[in-house]
This record gives structure tokens, sequence and C-alpha cells, in this order.
């Protein structure tokens, strides 16, 4: 019997974090029988995850789909699905679990994340990227390890060094996954996967939930709750989040004024923006950028 999406939890980073705070945006560790958070399964993630398992057995429930475990072998999850694991004793591998705003902070390319063939995926299969060549589980456990390594001494310096070893991870996995196109589509994933797209094309635009629902075809409501139902999120809570992702890119990797960065992202009320900004963050624009570029 599936779960109600209403009654699985939905988890942010910090909850898997072993630091104290909130603002977590990446983690890489090992994955063994000791690694405990009080989580419940099934549950939902808002970030993302890369799953390696070097050593032993069990299964990997992700959306229904039931998979068995079969090392070496990468798990890939994109926020909102839903997954449960039960794994041996002997279990051992390494995870990097991810924020979009860590990875995509630097990118001109915003699409990056969901052109990767195992995030976002509109097929109702998600199968693990199982490993056989033995120099590329050499090459992807020494990413894995310099992550490790690095996080132990973390500065501004050092999270550049882990954001591209995590875009070596992701993109050296892309070329070694294969995906079966016979598979059955899922109706509800097309969707959400055209709104992702459509988000990350018109997010400039501040488009309303209902201008991005006519675009598909669909009433707001109707967008809304398929995209809630395999997200954890509302069509809302997305496109403010992506609002304030690039918000943030263009205070701090940018000249721009805030009156010229509410105007890019057609907020046509100043005062409205700040609000916008201040609400969602915790600071005004100016404050962000002057912490940020401080250190």
């Amino acid at each position: 019997m599936k779960e109600k999406a209403e009654n699985i939890p939905v988890y942010s980073l910090h909850n898997f974090s072993k630091t104290e705070g909130e603002n977590q945006q990446f983690q890489v560790e090992v994955f063994d029988a000791n690694r405990h958070f009080a989580v419940k399964y099934p549950h939902r993630h808002d970030f993302y995850e890369v799953l390696y398992l070097a050593k032993g057995t069990g299964f990997h429930v992700i959306d229904g789909n039931k998979y068995e475990i079969k090392p070496p072998c990468v798990f890939f999850m994109s926020p909102g699905q839903a997954h449960k694991i039960e794994v041996s004793h002997d279990i051992e591998g390494y995870i990097f679990i991810f924020t979009a705003e860590f990875y995509l902070i630097n990118k001109s390319n915003q699409n990056r994340l969901i052109e990767f063939p195992f995030f976002f995926t509109v097929q109702q299969d998600n199968p693990p990227l199982i490993f056989e060549n033995e120099q590329d589980i050499l090459f992807l456990e020494t990413l894995f390890k310099k992550g490790i390594k690095e996080m132990e001494k973390v500065n501004i310096d050092t999270v550049e060094l882990l954001r591209s070893l995590l875009d070596l991870i992701l993109t050296s996995s892309a070329l070694l996954y294969r995906s079966d196109e016979k598979l059955l589509k899922g109706k509800g994933h097309i969707v959400v996967k055209k709104f992702l797209q459509l988000v990350e094309e018109n997010y400039n635009l501040n488009l309303s939930v209902a201008e991005y629902a006519n675009k598909i075809a669909l009433t707001p409501n109707h967008l809304t709750q398929t995209v809630t139902q395999l997200t954890g999120k509302t069509s809302s809570e997305i496109i403010k989040s992506k609002q304030i992702l690039e918000i943030k890119r263009l205070l701090v990797h940018s000249n721009l004024s805030v009156t010229e960065i509410a105007l890019r992202l057609n907020f046509t009320d100043q005062s409205y923006f700040a609000k916008f900004f201040k609400r969602e963050v915790g600071v005004s624009p100016l404050h962000y950028r002057n912490r940020s570029l401080n250190g």
C-alpha cells in the first residue's frame, strides 16, 4: 500500500548535518551502518543526493519502485522523491547531499541540474548507476574521499573545490548513465519536469502560478496539486526559490544595484522586491550582499 503524499515528511539538508544551524548547503561523508539521524522512512528531501555504495546489500525504494542494492552502484535522488532504504550492517559507501543553490550559484547554465538524466527524470523508473569498470570506480571513490577530506577544513577556497568535485561526480556519472527509452512515462512527472524547465527559462519574467499553468494548458490548482504531490513543494514555493537563488547570484556576482536587479527580474515595485527578499531570506538585499562579500 502506498503512503499518502501528505503523510510523508519532507526534510531539509540540516536534518542530516552533524553541525548546528539551518543554512547548510552541502555535506559529504562516509555512508555506513553508523550513520544515524532522527528521520522517518519513507521521507522526501528538498535537496539533491548522490549515494555511492561500495559494499553491502539491501533494498532502496524510490517513488514506490524497489531496487536491490548491488555494489558498486550510485543512487541519485532529486528534491521531492519519496524513498526508504534498508541496508545490511556491512554497508559501506559515500554520500554527497547538496542544494540547488550550492551547485548553481556560479553556473551560467541554470538548467544544468535538470539536464542530468538521473535528476527530475520523467520516467516512472529511476534505477541506480551500476559500475563495471575498475577505473571508473576508483575515480569516483577518489572524488568522494577528497570531498570528505576538504569538509574537515571548509572555507571559501575549499567550498569552490567541493563544488568542482561535485561537478566531476555528476558529469562523469552522466556519461555512464544509460536511460531506457522503453520505460513507461508518468504523466505527473512529465508535468513537473515541464514546469521546472519553464521556471528555469522564465524566472526573470516574474510570472504567476496561473501564467505557468496556462503555458502547460492546466488549471493552477491542477498544476499545484501535481507539483506538490511529486516534489513536496507548491508551485509558488518552487518559483520563489528560483527567484531568490537568482537574486542572490546577482547580488554577489554582479555590480547591479538592488533597483537594477529588481527590474531585471521584472519586479516593478522596488519596495515589494526588498520586502519579498527579506521575508524569504531574513535580511535585506544590501545586508546579504555586504555579508557575502565580506566573507
